[in-house]
């Protein structure tokens, strides 16, 4: 059985822009973690990265997947 055929709701830019915000969003929440680990402050802070990655992870699965 073929599987039914792909419904596409984004185009090329809204593909694009959704990369640029996964990458930023992982690119912010890498900083976090740095930045926590650099200033040796508590592991809870590190928590805070939870955000940025959510949204980045977000961002590069909606481009992937053309959604």
């Amino acid at each position: 059985m073929a599987s039914p055929p792909r419904v596409v709701n984004i185009g090329g830019p809204g593909r694009r822009r959704r990369a640029v915000v996964g990458l930023a969003g992982v690119g912010a929440g890498a900083a976090l973690v740095a930045g926590v680990a650099t200033a040796c402050a508590a592991p809870a802070w590190a928590t805070v990265a939870v955000v940025p990655f959510w949204v980045g992870a977000l961002g590069l699965l909606q481009a992937r997947e053309w959604t």
